[in-house]
């Protein structure tokens, strides 16, 4: 399996263009050790022509780009895109599309949840139908939280679980403050002849012993870094929401996301993505970086690859 982590950060990107937090601006005036990120999206292959989209952020046109398996090569026009999966309806993991107009029509798996989302609150459906559309592949997840292997023909070989989180609803969705099974998604991702598995999580809200189990899985997990704390925006003077609030579980604190992370097998890959623009694990001579190479565990950056 083939992993392009297309943008690691979260909403806004790092620096995020109207932000002046310490790290914004300590990036942009070469005072830290720090590495620029678009906003978050990864793409996966099973045999490195084929790319599946796992989100299509605002950036998605730079990050085409910057990735040459990507770029058309065969007719005059052309894409290594053969489709989009959204685990979510928000802005950042969705606007992208708009972008990828011209490519239409496109096969786009989501949730029930997602696509109501899609086609009412943030309408992006409806309006790319003027350019042919958006074929809805739907991902189903019921009220009991079962979840549900499916299968991606742009990537044969590849089994596909998804697994429903407890994160938010888009403050556009009747389910903001309120969501239900659907809104949110990971995925537990196995490549069926070498029988590794990859877990892919950028929106985490909280977690449960099941969620644990699919940790437990999986070769390699990529899961939200949003926020070291979560009182991180209010300490950084730039909001006063949570990460609690947004659906992200913070990495640091008792039952925070790294106490997750390091009961798992020394074997497990563990790489954080979704990092927002005030975490401080973007400065690379932090204290809480040194604390994620000291436990072996990576942060995503725009261009990574892995091999699962």
């Amino acid at each position: 399996m083939h992993v392009l982590v297309l943008g690691a950060a979260a909403g806004g990107g790092f620096p995020q263009w109207n932000c002046n937090c310490s790290l914004c601006r300590g990036l942009r005036e070469g005072r830290i050790d720090a590495t620029p990120r678009t906003q978050s999206s990864i793409a996966i292959s099973s045999d490195g022509e084929r790319w599946l989209l796992c989100n299509a952020s605002p950036d998605i046109r730079a990050q085409l780009a910057a990735n040459p398996e990507l770029h058309p090569r065969r007719i005059p026009r052309d894409s290594g895109i053969s489709g989009v999966l959204l685990v979510d309806a928000q802005i950042d993991h969705a606007t992208g599309l708009l972008s990828l107009r011209e490519g239409c029509p496109f096969d786009v798996w989501c949730t029930p949840n997602v696509h109501q989302d899609l086609s009412s609150g943030f309408p992006l459906f409806t309006m790319l139908e003027h350019w042919g559309g958006l074929a809805w592949r739907p991902i189903a997840i019921d009220e009991a939280h079962q979840e549900a292997e499916f299968e991606v023909p742009a990537c044969p070989g590849l089994a596909f679980t998804a697994v429903a989180l407890t994160s938010n609803a888009p403050p556009y969705s009747p389910r903001r403050g309120a969501p239900t099974p659907g809104d949110n998604i990971g995925l537990l991702i196995e490549d069926r002849a070498r029988g590794t598995r990859l877990f892919y999580a950028p929106g985490l809200g909280r977690l449960d012993e099941r969620v644990r189990g699919f940790l437990r899985q999986a070769n390699c997990v990529l899961v939200d870094g949003t926020l070291w704390h979560d009182d991180e925006l209010i300490r950084a003077g730039v909001g006063q929401a949570t990460g609690t609030d947004m659906g992200h579980l913070a990495l640091a604190g008792s039952g925070g996301l790294l106490e997750a992370l390091g009961e798992l097998p020394r074997s497990t890959r563990r790489v954080l993505i979704h990092i927002n623009n005030t975490n401080p694990l973007l400065d690379e001579r932090s204290p809480e970086r040194a604390v994620l190479d000291e436990t072996g565990i990576e942060v995503a950056f725009d261009g990574m690859r892995l091999e699962i």
